[in-house]
């Protein structure tokens, strides 16, 4: 009964989170189910990363740069692409299924939906346009995601250790750099604007939500999150998990056995790639912006450091320290006093965070959750395996 804790509590937490929005009422609702949106957001991030790292070994940076990616894929669907129903005559465009695809020009240069503008003028009543649909610019956003992780796999397969690191460091900075100044395109430091999750509203159980409300994003989170882990935890505990961590023990003598590295190394690459850029998709249009310093070095520190802490080895471990830390991060920031001496913790929270950090790695090389899980799983085994060779050496 005891091994099968940490999973009763797995599924009694999911069916928490589900109920948890319809039962809290506090008057700071929207300031808390913006932290947990953010804090799954993060888990799936960390999750992913602990998919990578901890089990195939690849110690990758540029995760975030896959999340960004993402984001902009789809961003750039949602700001450049819509559909009419009838055809402009002045845009780029071609028909589909009866509906007409239209290609606005880059913002960059000049006025983007000037051809658009002009066109409506000249339709009759009736005539309709809307945005590419939303499920298929985060679709876009993941597939160009998986494709770069596709094409880094492909390219830094013969890399290792501090070489994959230094190399993933250097991809992302480039890739930020290259958002910053591209900004005809992207609109650089200033963000590219993305559309609400719901510009329309929705309507769930009778009650009508405006396009800001966070219910609904709750949910849309809350659903990746909980199918993320479930396609993770599939994976881990699955032949593919077992040849990831063959290559994170010692790749050259799983290589000798017969596992194909380099297929693994490039398929966890494109799996947690598709997953961050899925995640990044979903929070650009929730925030209602992307920019460029999504992808800071220091934000990618803290993703590896949320998986760290709850357990590299574990993806739900590595979750859950996200989300715990998530909130930890943001309740550090009430200031207090200490023998009169008022500590700004605006500041000082970071210094907490880098505390526990080093503690962790010092004394808790499995993590802090994943030391937990491991401390239930195992609790009584000893006792059980000693009356086992007991009643064994009794028996003869």
């Amino acid at each position: 009964m005891i091994s099968h804790a940490p999973k009763i509590a797995g599924y009694v937490a999911a069916a928490l989170l589900v109920l948890f929005p319809l039962v809290y009422s506090a008057g700071n609702y929207d300031f808390v189910m913006h932290l947990w949106i953010t804090a799954f957001y993060y888990a799936v991030l960390a999750s992913s990363w602990a998919l990578l790292a901890g089990y195939g070994g690849q110690f990758s940076f540029a995760h975030l740069a896959f999340m960004a990616l993402g984001a902009y894929g789809a961003g750039i669907l949602d700001n450049y692409v819509f559909l009419t129903s009838l055809p402009t005559g002045t845009c780029t465009e071609f028909g589909f299924l009866g509906t007409n695809i239209v290609f606005l020009p880059p913002s960059g240069t000049g006025d983007a939906a000037a051809c658009l503008t002009a066109a409506r003028a000249t339709w009759p009543e009736g005539a309709t346009v809307s945005r590419f649909p939303l499920i298929l610019q985060i679709a876009f956003g993941a597939i160009v995601g998986g494709g770069a992780g596709w094409l880094i796999g492909t390219l830094v397969l013969r890399l290792r250790a501090a070489y994959l690191a230094l190399f993933t460091v250097g991809l992302s900075e480039i890739l930020r750099a290259v958002l910053s100044a591209e900004i005809w395109l992207t609109r650089g430091q200033a963000g590219m604007p993305m559309s609400p999750l719901f510009p329309d509203g929705i309507t769930i159980l009778g009650t009508t939500y405006g396009p800001a409300a966070k219910l609904p994003a709750y949910y849309v989170m809350l659903a990746l999150f909980l199918g993320t882990l479930a396609l993770l935890l599939w994976v881990a505990r699955s032949c593919i998990g077992l040849f990831l961590r063959s290559l994170r023990e010692d790749e050259d003598a799983a290589e000798a056995l017969g596992v194909d590295t380099v297929k693994w190394k490039r398929a966890v690459f494109v799996l947690t790639a598709a997953i961050a850029a899925t995640a990044g998709a979903v929070q650009g249009h929730y925030v209602g912006l992307i920019t460029p310093n999504t992808i800071v070095l220091l934000q990618m520190s803290l993703v590896i450091a949320m998986a760290v802490i709850g357990g590299l080895e574990n993806v739900v471990a590595a979750a859950v320290g996200a989300i715990l830390i998530s909130f930890a991060l943001e309740f550090l920031r009430t200031d207090f006093t200490i023998l009169g001496l008022e500590i700004d913790m605006t500041t000082w929270r970071l210094v907490f965070f880098g505390l526990l950090l080093m503690l962790t790695l010092r004394f808790l090389r499995n993590g802090v959750i994943q030391g937990a899980l491991m401390w239930i799983e195992r609790r009584g085994v000893g006792a059980e395996t000693v009356a086992k060779r007991r009643a064994a050496e009794e028996a003869k």
